[in-house]
């Protein structure tokens, strides 16, 4: 066991978890938990193996990113998991010591509890449990700022804790008091919140829906004017955000912080070519991502499906980079990112080389070159590797060019500069009859030029 104090005034700012209607608060003291199978090489959701160290680490910065107090932390390797309360009672005993011999207030156990272990637990060491979706869902629901944004994180919620009020309802008595967690005894008032539940979730869905029809309406307005999108897609707390504010000169926070950005952003920007492109910043993927959040993200994340480039930001200093990228890929291909677009849209920068010796990044260089897809060795604080990065991104739109043949009056100006503002023109001949342009232009791109009055 070990300590680490992340400091905080208890009491401060009620969260909506809580039992007999008092939320918990920013300051209050946190044991943090880390299972794992003894025999289990992978996750059961096929992402990638890391060390305990690593996800004991991982789940802290989950903690603290809701300021709580983290008065112990542990790991705890179990050689079976109890249906009832997921460890075994030799442990949970040993872990109530801890909980009150350091006056604890509130578990976080990293793992994915159904509701009669989280009930079982709870009523064992008489504290507040968190498991790692419930930790997900609170940061999700504190940091979420548009109005997209925060009716996906209550549909996530709501649909969490419609699997708690059906399975075991008599956790809700240890649940009233915030959003969400409407709770009380009795197998009718059960029935009652189930119901209002079910309305919410109801008009969350529709209420999202309208958002997604007004998406799509924006996406339309896009392809009339059709810039090519190129969305960032990462590990939380990979750099997105930095890269993002350096490319676009825009003030999205960015902060080393596990999920500091949830909302989408996008910004246009110009290449060094004249290109205009629009970035697209999205939500940082994490291992073992709660699939109702999948599923409420999904809007968020059509960006990413609907992007001519994808490029993923990566944080080769992290210990654990090549699982993160392992994670990343597993997401994006439930999201349906397929193999095949990845190995043709698809843009690999390894960020915060500047936290790296100089040993380590003459080693990513080498890496770089006998990559099959570019890579770019890159710092977004510093801006080492922009300029490498932004001469990729052209290279990668340009696969999607065609070679197109037009002919104009000699007179058109108006339609001859827009070809050299949106194509690459490699051959142009001024005769009698008129201007005769060979240009590089991509499909989309020649509809819109064949509107041009």
């Amino acid at each position: 066991m070990s300590d680490h104090s992340s400091g905080g005034k208890k009491g401060s700012n009620a969260f909506t978890f809580g039992d007999d209607g008092e939320g918990y608060a920013r300051g209050e003291r946190c044991l943090v938990i880390h299972p794992y199978l003894k025999n289990a090489p992978q996750s059961d959701n096929g992402a990638s193996f890391r060390a305990p160290e690593a996800r004991l680490e991982e789940i802290v910065g989950l903690a603290l990113a809701i300021q709580l107090n983290i008065v112990a932390q542990e790991i705890v390797a179990l050689s079976a998991l109890k249906p009832s309360s997921y460890m075994g009672k030799g442990t949970v005993e040993r872990l109530d010591a801890i909980v009150k011999g350091r006056d604890v207030d509130v578990i976080i156990v990293d793992a994915q509890l159904n509701p009669i272990q989280q009930r079982n637990l709870e009523r064992a060491w008489e504290c507040k449990v968190l498991d790692r979706t419930g930790i997900i869902l609170e940061i999700f629901g504190e940091r979420a700022r548009t109005k997209e944004g925060r009716l996906q994180v209550e549909l996530a919620h709501m649909t969490y804790q419609r699997s708690r009020l059906v399975r075991s309802w008599t956790h809700l008595e240890r649940q009233r008091g915030g959003a969400g967690f409407m709770g009380g005894p009795g197998e009718t008032q059960i029935e009652v919140d189930r119901r209002l539940i079910d309305q919410r979730i109801a008009k969350l869905k529709r209420q999202l829906k309208e958002v997604k029809r007004t998406r799509e309406l924006h996406r339309e307005s896009r392809r009339k004017v059709p810039f090519p999108i190129v969305a960032l897609v990462g590990y939380t707390n990979a750099g997105k955000s930095t890269l993002f504010n350096r490319l676009t000169n825009a003030d999205v926070f960015a902060k080393d912080q596990l999920f500091a950005t949830l909302d989408p952003t996008m910004r246009g920007i110009q290449l060094p070519s004249g290109k205009d492109i629009i970035l697209s910043d999205t939500v940082g993927f994490i291992s073992d991502l709660p699939h109702e959040l999948v599923e409420a993200f999904h809007a968020t994340l059509e960006e990413v499906l609907e992007a001519q480039v994808i490029v993923h930001v990566r944080d080769v200093s992290h210990p654990d980079s090549e699982a993160q990228k392992t994670d990343v890929e597993h997401v994006m291909k439930g999201l349906g990112v397929d193999e095949e677009r990845l190995a043709d849209n698809f843009i690999e920068v390894r960020n915060k080389i500047d936290l790296l010796s100089d040993d380590e990044n003459a080693l990513q260089a080498n890496l770089a070159k006998r990559a099959d897809h570019p890579v770019i060795p890159m710092s977004a604080v510093t801006g080492a590797g922009v300029e490498d990065f932004l001469q990729a991104v052209e290279g990668q739109l340009s696969r999607h060019l065609e070679t197109f043949s037009i002919t104009l009056e000699p007179a058109d100006g108006k339609r001859l500069s827009w070809l050299y503002a949106h194509g690459d023109v490699i051959e142009r001949l001024d005769e009698e009859d008129g201007v005769h342009v060979t240009v590089l232009l991509e499909p989309a791109n020649l509809k819109r030029f064949e509107q041009i009055s």
